[in-house]
């Protein structure tokens, strides 16, 4: 979803703390989920299953704070 508002994700970023701190962090998660799926980086089932998790959180808290303040500007 996010992906393709790239200019008001970005000044989103600059704008609040948390939502940067939580896009970072979803970043670095699916890079690891991925290469964990892809065997690059060892991991055993719980540990990927709670990365998975954890990023689902993120994403759905990202979704959360970009819907308040996208439907408080429109």
């Amino acid at each position: 979803m996010l992906e393709e508002h790239q200019a008001e994700v970005a000044e989103l970023m600059q704008k609040d703390a948390e939502f940067r701190s939580l896009y970072y962090r979803h970043k670095e998660l699916d890079s690891k989920v991925r290469d964990a799926e892809l065997g690059v980086l060892p991991m055993d089932e719980a540990t990927l299953r709670n990365m998975k998790y954890e990023k689902l959180h993120a994403k759905d808290k990202l979704t959360q704070i970009w819907e308040s303040v996208h439907h408080a500007t429109h």
